[in-house]
């Protein structure tokens, strides 16, 4: 069995704190973008008239149709060599490929969402990722765990916030 590591946060690896990962820009956001991702979400019920309805949408808060919250202008496949970075950061911190070699495994350790400004047809959406944060911990039967922090930052065309999303990541 591999030695167990006393850390897997390294100076490498700290340096890549507050480091932009990776920036996307979508493309305007479509309409029946927006109405396909409301039905798709609320089948079989009929979704709100807030995202399909314009003549109601109108008269609501927000004057027009909003997306839904979950909306993902990114849905589609995209380029994302910001990540490569990061994991070939965290890939040489393991030495091995072995599922026994501490360090390789991982997985989704979920994530925290806060929603802002409603996402509208036209809109663009840029989306900046970065790590920041790094934990570690030690588990009962896994030994030594590394918790990675990334958060992901979308804004609109004006610079209006429109969610804030923090990803935890677990490796042992």
């Amino acid at each position: 069995m591999p030695e167990q590591p006393t850390t897997y946060i390294t100076p490498e690896l700290r340096a890549e704190l507050g480091v932009e990962r990776e920036r996307r820009v979508s493309p305007p956001i479509a309409l029946s973008d927006i109405r396909k991702w409301a039905i798709a979400t609320y089948w079989p019920e009929r979704p709100p008239r807030i995202y399909w309805d314009d003549g109601y949408a109108r008269g609501t808060k927000w004057g027009g149709i909003i997306a839904p919250y979950d909306f993902n202008p990114f849905a589609w496949p995209v380029d994302d060599e910001g990540w490569a970075r990061l994991m070939e950061v965290l890939k040489s911190q393991v030495k091995g490929d072995s599922a026994d070699v501490p360090g390789s495994r991982g997985m989704n350790g979920g994530s925290r969402v806060r929603y802002h400004n409603p996402m509208r047809a036209g809109d663009v959406i840029t989306s900046v990722s970065k790590l920041v944060d790094l934990k570690e911990a030690l588990g009962k039967k896994t030994g030594l765990l590394l918790f990675t922090f990334t958060e992901n930052r979308w804004t609109n065309q004006k610079g209006e916030l429109v969610k804030v999303t923090v990803g935890t990541g677990i490796r042992y």
